[in-house]
């Protein structure tokens, strides 16, 4: 927190804070930053960068506030207009936030004076944006705060500042989870539970690996082939769908808190030498389904056609996937070891793809091969969509006298 005024380090031009998940590298990083911005400049404005405002506000500005009152900053945050005015020992100044998702980000940084920015998460922001908030640094004094979990050792931010860090005159600290005092044991432990592979070594021990090899390493055959036991208490479809390429449905039933893949259907159009309508994609479904009542079809996003079709027919409720790919296997991979997904020996296609389902090492960004995917992607949207949501008759029941309120403890 105090490195811009130790006599070993205040050289600096910047520093980066890397490492585990929950290694308390944000809040110490934020902290330092509005110290040092109200310590040692006054009327001056400085930059808050995460990949979206909403997600900055959320996981900096907001939880980082309240230490910040404790220690005697005076805080008049105006979230309506992008900024906040912070007071302490006599000097105020104005942060504004940014969001960093995408390319044409960087014009929303574009034009402002800074004596200062902070980047949250700078490795899920473009090259573009970071570079564009680094120019705007012009202020005598001014300093550049980086903080981000590692991701692949070819991404731009490692290779351009971390291993170039003395080039770039900047101080990099390296966190670990041992850095936050709040953890406990136990949930040290849970933590390392979540995670395999290469996210267990860039989230839990905080390094710059490559994600290769086995998507899904957990799966095992001895434990995740089994049929349903009894009756299934509902059942859902998941679907990815193509015309070109092989187009999955999987059959889902649940039992006693673990959801089976009772059967599918696989249809690949290069083998048979043609390609199936979506009227012949729908007959393919009703197949599957059987008399079957069935809670959800859920379906690919970018498959507008076959989801227009479903709905005409009037049958069966049919919801977009979530499809965030990375969150989804991650998703997966935890359903999986938590033993909340069985298949059924019978579900061939999903069990040969879970032994050619790979990271694509050449990527520029982790994503998984394009090949021997389809079975995988609509167990992917399945596990997003449904694991993640509860059930259609879930409810919350409140009850209230005359007078009381829910904000009330």
């Amino acid at each position: 927190m105090a490195w811009w005024k130790n006599p070993d380090t205040k050289h600096y031009d910047a520093i980066i804070c890397d490492g585990a998940v929950r290694s308390g590298k944000t809040t110490a990083l934020a902290i330092g930053f509005f110290f040092w911005a109200c310590s040692c400049f006054h009327q001056q404005s400085f930059a808050l960068c995460g990949k979206t405002r909403s997600a900055l506000r959320r996981n900096l500005l907001l939880p980082v506030m309240p230490h910040l009152k404790a220690l005697g900053f005076r805080i008049n945050d105006k979230p309506s207009c992008g900024y906040a005015d912070v007071t302490f020992s006599g000097h105020t100044n104005r942060f504004y936030c940014f969001g960093g998702k995408d390319e044409a980000s960087a014009s929303l940084i574009q034009g402002i004076t800074l004596a200062g920015v902070l980047l949250d998460e700078v490795a899920l922001m473009p090259r573009s944006f970071v570079d564009q908030a680094l120019a705007r640094c012009s202020v005598p004094g001014s300093k550049i705060w980086f903080s981000c979990n590692p991701d692949k050792p070819s991404h731009w931010f490692y290779r351009e500042w971390i291993l170039r860090r003395r080039e770039k005159h900047a101080l990099y600290l390296h966190f670990t989870m041992d850095d936050n005092r709040s953890l406990t044991p136990t949930i040290r432990k849970r933590y390392e539970r979540f995670y395999q592979g290469a996210f267990y070594q860039r989230y839990i021990k905080g390094e710059w690996v490559s994600a290769q090899g086995l998507v899904y390493p957990m799966f095992d055959a001895g434990v995740h082939i089994a049929e349903i036991p009894a009756p299934a208490e509902r059942y859902v479809i998941s679907c990815d769908y193509g015309t070109v390429n092989p187009a999955s449905f999987g059959l889902w039933g649940l039992c006693r808190g673990v959801w089976y893949r009772i059967r599918e259907s696989y249809y690949d159009s290069r083998k048979t030498g043609l390609t199936r309508t979506d009227e012949e994609h729908y007959a393919a479904l009703e197949q599957l389904a059987g008399d079957r009542d069935i809670a959800q079809v859920i379906v690919d996003p970018s498959a507008a056609s076959f989801i227009a079709c479903i709905r005409r027919h009037g049958r069966f409720p049919v919801v977009p996937a979530k499809n965030d790919v990375l969150t989804g296997i991650r998703r997966t991979a935890d359903a999986l070891r938590n033993g909340e997904l069985r298949f059924s020996s019978t579900c061939r296609d999903a069990l040969r793809e879970f032994s050619l389902y790979v990271w694509d090492e050449h990527a520029a960004k982790d994503a998984p091969v394009k090949e021997s995917d389809h079975a995988m992607d609509d167990i992917r949207y399945f596990v997003a969509t449904v694991l993640d949501t509860p059930p259609e008759d879930a409810f919350f029941a409140v009850s209230l006298r005359r007078g009381d309120s829910l904000n009330r403890r």
